[in-house]
């Protein structure tokens, strides 16, 4: 095998990490109405050769999962020639070497694993464009053999029989776990109770997402239960808004305006939901639970599947009950790729706890980590229906 074929894609695509994304990252909850048939990578884009039958929505965060195995940017296998982008040229070689390290492990996963995803571009590359494929000297020393007692043995040689006289100590009892429902019943009481849920019909917030270069973004968000919002960000190149009335949704950036459909709109709506981070319960249509620590703190971990058979992890500490970290992970035909929001700095806004600091880390090279902070929140309020509205487009010159 040519050592180029093991330069992996960096397709960091920067078609899918417009700011806007940044503010509403996270992969989205199933919506309760079944979505369009969305269309596949090959019907939406051009030169598509391995990754057909891809949905197209995934196509960004599978660019991102290359770029963040190989630890390249878009740039590596993609053609920009005076900041224009062209895609679905052929030009460079690191593209038809992508090709094939695709083809390699798909096959590999349907001749040795049954088609299942025990690995990957990120199970040899681990961020490097070279794998590591010798050990490094000198190797870290073992760990010394624990005695019977548990003290590390100091020479070698069999450990010591345990006397009849001296029984081994009982473990301690594994603590009993308390059920999903019960975790997400204690959630529901610590951010205000079930009336308090019950009553969240609106919710207003205005903030700054500062991306993991420094750069700081403010935005607003409008939300109206069940389904109704406007977002407005102010980016570098202008503004960037998106709304639903209900009906349509649309947004409306610098280069024009589009509505929104399809796929891409059922995750946009679980996205922007009043309640996606509030009832929790309906999301999901089995949960199991585990115990575990969260820096430093005992968590229960919730494992939740959703109605499309999405993996969902969230946190919730085991003594306030309030969720502390939720990760996804979406299925993909080249890996799982992962994505996480850590909830800090929980305050009380009319009658409900809400967090005030929002931590995302992605696969997105560009941007791992950012953080949204919240400097104002407003719960049951009225809002300007209108705003959710798509603007009337400009008359044709």
């Amino acid at each position: 095998m040519k050592r180029t074929i093991l330069k992996f894609t960096a397709l960091s695509l920067s078609i899918a990490t417009l700011s806007l994304f940044l503010i509403q990252r996270s992969q989205a909850v199933t919506s309760s109405a079944a979505p369009p048939q969305e269309k596949t990578v090959e019907q939406v884009q051009k030169n598509i050769k391995v990754l057909t039958g891809m949905p197209q929505s995934q196509l960004g965060p599978v660019m991102n999962y290359f770029s963040a195995s190989m630890g390249r940017r878009c740039n590596f296998c993609h053609v920009n020639k005076d900041g224009q982008w062209d895609y679905a040229s052929d030009e460079k070689p690191e593209k038809a070497t992508a090709r094939e390290m695709i083809k390699m492990v798909l096959d590999l996963r349907k001749q040795k694993f049954n088609g299942a995803d025990e690995i990957s571009c990120y199970t040899c590359h681990r961020g490097l464009n070279h794998p590591i494929n010798v050990p490094a000297l000198p190797l870290p020393l073992p760990s010394p053999r624990p005695a019977s007692g548990g003290a590390p043995q100091s020479g070698g040689g069999a450990p010591p029989a345990a006397s009849p006289q001296s029984p081994r100590p009982t473990p301690s009892p594994t603590p009993t776990l308390p059920s999903a429902d019960e975790i997400l019943n204690k959630y529901t009481a610590a951010i205000g109770g079930q009336a308090a849920v019950d009553k969240l019909k609106s919710r207003v917030v205005k903030g700054t997402l500062t991306q993991a270069n420094g750069t700081a973004i403010p935005f607003e968000q409008y939300q109206v239960a069940p389904d109704k919002f406007y977002t407005l960000a102010t980016v570098g190149q202008g503004t960037i808004e998106r709304g639903f009335n209900g009906t349509t949704a649309w947004e409306k950036t610098a280069r024009g305006m589009r509505e929104v459909t399809g796929e891409e709109l059922a995750q946009l709506l679980a996205l922007s939901s009043i309640y996606r981070h509030v009832r929790l319960k309906e999301q999901f249509k089995s949960m199991r639970v585990r115990g575990g620590e969260l820096n430093g703190r005992p968590v229960y971990i919730l494992i939740g599947t959703t109605p499309k058979d999405e993996t969902q992890r969230l946190y919730f500490d085991a003594e306030t009950g309030l969720l502390l970290r939720r990760m996804s992970f979406m299925q993909t035909m080249i890996g799982v790729i992962p994505d996480q929001i850590d909830f800090e700095d929980y305050r009380d806004v009319d009658g409900m706890k809400f967090p005030f600091t929002w931590r995302t880390s992605s696969i997105e090279v560009g941007n791992p980590v950012s953080t949204r902070t919240f400097s104002e929140v407003k719960l049951n309020v009225a809002v300007d229906e209108s705003k959710f509205n798509m603007p009337p487009k400009p008359p044709t010159p």
